[in-house]
């Protein structure tokens, strides 16, 4: 699977706005794991906390004692740019001429590398290894540059800040007790807010963040918006025009997001359904059963099974008691938790010739283990299905994606790939059938991951830089 990039959640005038976070970070914990940390103003002074690991394992409520204020950012992380570490884990949080900013960051930036050598180049002393941080020097900076500004100023000085910068960057920043939202002029990550039932706005990666705390969603922030959330409401400015072109990142209907949020206005069920049905009608199988990879497939086993006539099953019961298969960066150890993570439904399986839906193929190796388990418990036929189309090129826009030559699909046709993972047959969604199946319009989307066609130029220097890999998996 494709790794996660992150969440985050914010909440502006609530007195129980850290306990408020942390559920909003419960909520999104799919979106990172590694990580976890809150920042709280109460008024005077900014308050943290940040750890390793779980939010369940990171917060109690001796520590959400410790974070007073009504207002507040949370972070849960899995690291895209920047090591797998505390001192990387956000929201980060520094003083400087402006007053205390904090940030939480959604995404990533391509020309990270560039702009952090000329921030260098120009002095500045950076602490962390995040791209997150060079967005802080860059407000730093700007904010120098207007030292008598006001807080009225600020989507101004972030708007100069940000200019130029190239990549995904949906943010919440805490400057000085002020809640700021703002996501990059191409919308690569969601980011939505609502009101709280009990006073004060909350905003998050996913509306399902929103319906943990009790907040009635009002809406998605807009690519290219800044959205300062304050008692008298939600003030809306321009990072950059409106109606320019557009790159949301297909993938979080595909995988990442719940199925119960909903993103540009459908719901991630729904769309999960149309990509069942569509696979189905492009690639039928002569089977006795359909049951998916649980649980980011169920939605689409659900749509293939209604548009096939096939029974749907639960083939394999997964273990929600550890992370994804992926987070351990040893191959050796993914490939055990991949027997950890499933078990086969031997009663079910034995004898039959089952359809397998699965959302996505990035390496093969998790599948090729998983078809081994099905294979094993007495399945007499595999036919594998995809409901994405193959993935050929990684991502810089804030997943942590294989290098080129670790996608199977970049140098392997589909009949390889089904004789190296081990089934009988093997189907992908087609391009068209994914576009058909998502809210309009078409050109909305980021699909770089499987056609190379990058926003930015710079990202296709970086995946030209990348090896293609050998012609066998």
């Amino acid at each position: 699977m494709f790794h996660e990039e992150c969440g985050i959640f914010g909440v502006s005038g609530n007195r129980d706005a850290a306990r408020l976070t942390y559920l909003g970070l419960y909520a999104l914990q799919h979106r990172g794991q590694e990580s976890a940390g809150i920042v709280t103003w109460d008024g005077d002074t900014a308050f943290q906390h940040r750890a390793m690991g779980l939010v369940s394992h990171v917060f109690n409520e001796e520590i959400l004692d410790r974070l007073p204020g009504e207002v507040a950012i949370g972070h849960v992380r899995y690291s895209t740019t920047g090591q797998s570490q505390l001192i990387n884990a956000q929201p980060l949080i520094v003083r400087f001429q402006g007053g205390q900013l904090a940030a939480a960051h959604n995404g990533n930036l391509v020309d990270s590398d560039s702009l952090r050598s000329r921030l260098e180049a120009k002095g500045s002393i950076f602490r962390t290894t995040t791209d997150t941080e060079t967005i802080l020097h860059l407000i730093a900076r700007a904010y120098a540059a207007r030292p008598n500004a006001g807080p009225e100023a600020i989507p101004e000085i972030l708007s100069e800040a940000l200019a130029g910068v190239e990549g995904a960057y949906s943010i919440l920043f805490m400057l000085d007790g002020k809640l700021v939202a703002l996501r990059d002029p191409r919308g690569y990550r969601p980011l939505c807010f609502g009101r709280l039932a009990s006073g004060g706005w909350a905003v998050a990666s996913e509306s399902c963040a929103l319906d943990i705390v009790g907040a009635a969603y009002e809406r998605y922030i807009e690519p290219g918006e800044i959205v300062v959330l304050e008692e008298d409401g939600a003030h809306s400015h321009r990072l950059a025009p409106a109606g320019g072109p557009r790159s949301f990142c297909i993938f979080e209907y595909i995988y990442f997001s719940r199925p119960d949020s909903v993103l540009r206005g459908a719901s991630v069920d729904g769309v999960r359904r149309n990509l069942g049905r569509a696979l189905a009608r492009e690639h039928p199988a002569d089977a006795d059963i359909v049951f998916s990879v649980p649980d980011s497939s169920n939605a689409s086993a659900m749509g293939y099974a209604e548009q096939s006539g096939l029974p749907l099953e639960i083939g394999l019961i997964r273990n929600h008691y550890i992370g994804r298969t992926f987070i351990h960066p040893k191959q050796s150890i993914r490939d055990l938790r991949v027997r950890i993570k499933y078990n086969p439904v031997v009663e079910t399986l034995e004898g039959q010739r089952v359809v397998v839906v699965d959302d996505s193929i990035v390496r093969g190796t998790t599948s090729r283990e998983l078809m081994r388990i099905i294979r094993n418990a007495g399945a007499k036929e595999i036919h594998l299905r995809v409901a994405s189309p193959p993935i050929k090129f990684p991502c810089f826009y804030g997943i942590d994606t294989p290098t080129r030559e670790e996608l199977v699909a970049s140098s392997n046709e589909v009949e390889e790939i089904a004789r190296f993972i081990g089934v009988d047959s093997l189907g992908y969604l087609s391009f068209e059938g994914l576009l058909s199946s998502v809210p309009p319009p078409r050109d909305a989307y980021c699909v770089a991951c499987f056609d190379g066609s990058y926003p930015h130029e710079c990202a296709h220097e970086k995946s030209a830089s990348k090896t293609t890999g050998s012609d066998t998996p």
